[in-house]
């Protein structure tokens, strides 16, 4: 036997990535200090507990919800209020939303062709329900890692009907446009007679980068898609938002793919406490963000760690990247290592290779990160930093 075989032998086991994963979920649960604490993670009595008070967001002496009445109406009501449109419809999830939504549009425009982005949420992972299930051909505007530009959607090479803009991008960074720009795409998905559709799973907390209210947001797109578990927190569903024409459709379209479900009310409900709840709570999580991403810049640079990147180094909403020269076990170790050992998790989310030597995570910060200062951020980073073995 060769000492390499001897070596490999006596190595210890390979950690896989499902062991990785419930050794993460454990650090998180049992940190003292996180950046940002998603609701998925904790237990059933703490997400059942999300509904305490729920006699405050609506009467619980109504008639239970059936087929989308009462509860589920009510939440559709509000979601059209706060996007200014004309009407919403709820569903349990968005994939179904917004195929939906664009098979709508297709019937309009007799023309299936979606043009999108290559890093968007259908083309990485929705395993090509929009062809394979909806009938709908999305084409890719571009693949880089930014917004897609005016001068991309003027000069395509193909007609299409509709314009999906992904608000913000998350593969890219959770990259917004300027509010320039943004209105530049729509006008030119305008002229060549194609309607916009806005993928916005995150669009409750784009308004602080753009300076402007989510309905005068959502007044650019013919349509909006929303969340209620991402940045909310509820229990899941989402909700196609429009005129109401549209969404009268969407309802119909909705119970043929197999959306109309019995009963909805505890994900309706928790859906309204995150509209009353959280969404009043991420300007404030936005800025933080601009804070810790700023002290985490400063950390990295401290620590003197050869071609660390924080993108964008400000933040657009209350989510980015990190990006690190390392491969992505170093990183992911290093990060689960600092949190069972010290009760602080600096960074909570998996690491995957972003090219040869450089692992990328995400970073959120939501009510659990503003008590974090700057200071706190850089010395987390500091013994982080001490934990690499690069």
């Amino acid at each position: 036997m060769s000492d390499t075989a001897e070596q490999s032998e006596a190595a210890e086991p390979t950690e896989s990535g499902e062991q990785r994963q419930q050794r993460r979920v454990a650090a998180l649960r049992g940190a003292r200090r996180v950046l940002a604490r998603p609701g998925f993670i904790t237990t059933l009595r703490e997400r059942i507990a999300l509904l305490d008070g729920a006699e405050e967001l609506y009467d619980l002496d109504e008639p239970a919800d059936m087929y989308g009445n009462g509860v589920v109406e009510a939440l559709e009501e509000k979601t059209a209020a706060l996007l200014g449109t004309e009407a919403a419809a709820f569903f349990p999830t968005g994939t179904m939303a917004q195929q939906v939504a664009l098979r709508c549009w297709t019937g309009r425009t007799g023309n299936p062709v979606v043009a999108l982005h290559g890093l968007g949420h259908p083309e990485l992972h929705e395993r090509d329900a929009f062809s394979r299930v909806s009938g709908l051909r999305p084409v890719r505007l571009t693949d880089a890692p930014r917004p897609p530009a005016a001068d991309e959607v003027r000069g395509f090479d193909e007609p299409f009907g509709a314009l999906m803009l992904e608000l913000p991008l998350r593969e890219a960074g959770y990259l917004l446009p300027t509010w320039e720009e943004l209105t530049e795409v729509v006008e030119a998905a305008r002229e060549r007679d194609a309607v916009v559709h806005f993928d916005g799973a995150r669009l409750w907390e784009c308004s602080t980068h753009f300076g402007r209210p989510l309905a005068e947001i959502a007044g650019l797109a013919d349509s909006v898609y929303v969340s209620f578990y991402k940045s909310l927190k509820g229990y899941g569903g989402a909700a196609l938002a429009g005129p109401r024409t549209l969404v009268e459709e969407a309802k119909a379209w909705r119970h043929r793919y197999g959306g109309q479900v019995f009963q909805q009310f505890p994900t309706a409900l928790s859906a309204l406490a995150g509209l009353e709840r959280e969404l009043p709570r991420l300007p404030e999580y936005v800025t933080h963000a601009r804070v810790v991403a700023a002290a985490l810049r400063e950390g990295l640079a401290a620590a003197g760690l050869p071609w660390a990147r924080v993108h964008p180094e400000v933040p657009h909403t209350h989510e980015f990247q990190v990006w690190l020269p390392c491969d992505p076990d170093t990183a992911g170790e290093a990060a689960l290592r600092q949190a069972e050992e010290t009760g602080t998790m600096l960074f909570s989310r998996p690491w995957d290779a972003a090219g040869p030597g450089i692992a990328l995570t995400e970073v959120g910060v939501d009510g659990s990160g503003l008590e974090w200062t700057a200071d706190d951020v850089r010395t987390a980073v500091a013994d982080f930093a001490a934990r690499l073995k690069l």
